[in-house]
């Protein structure tokens, strides 16, 4: 990845060396890397919202606001996967690794596959 804004979904107060939440849709707050000439430009952060209104959505909604081009998780539900297509957003995928640093560094050298749809969480309460 040469250009853009990858979105972590991390815990605590985020960042670049910090923990990546398991679930996407229920991190503390989503960790925004800029990407500009393959190189960390900008490290940011915003607070996740509610799912209350707009359910899955409402995490899709919130970073297509904030022009993210690409989204690392460890876990997505179809649903939001759909969501972030439709938005645009490449969604990619690491389960192993809890750090937020090596993943966005795999992303910018093109070493993170994009999630496919056989490896989205089942469906229910808990799979956001």
């Amino acid at each position: 990845m040469k250009n853009g804004r990858i979105a972590v979904p991390s815990m605590g107060n985020g960042g670049l060396d910090g923990q990546r939440s398991g679930h996407f849709g229920h991190c503390d707050v989503f960790t925004f890397i800029d990407v500009k000439d393959g190189e960390i430009a900008k490290v940011s952060t915003t607070q996740n919202q509610e799912h209350v209104q707009g359910g899955c959505m409402v995490p899709v909604n919130l970073l297509a606001g904030h022009n993210v081009t690409a989204l690392i998780v460890g876990g997505i539900g179809m649903r939001p996967l759909m969501g972030f297509k439709q938005v645009g957003i490449d969604v990619y995928y690491d389960a192993q690794r809890p750090d937020t640093r090596p993943v966005v560094e795999d992303l910018i050298a093109d070493n993170l596959p994009m999630i496919t749809e056989n490896q989205v969480c089942g469906g229910g309460g808990g799979a956001v």
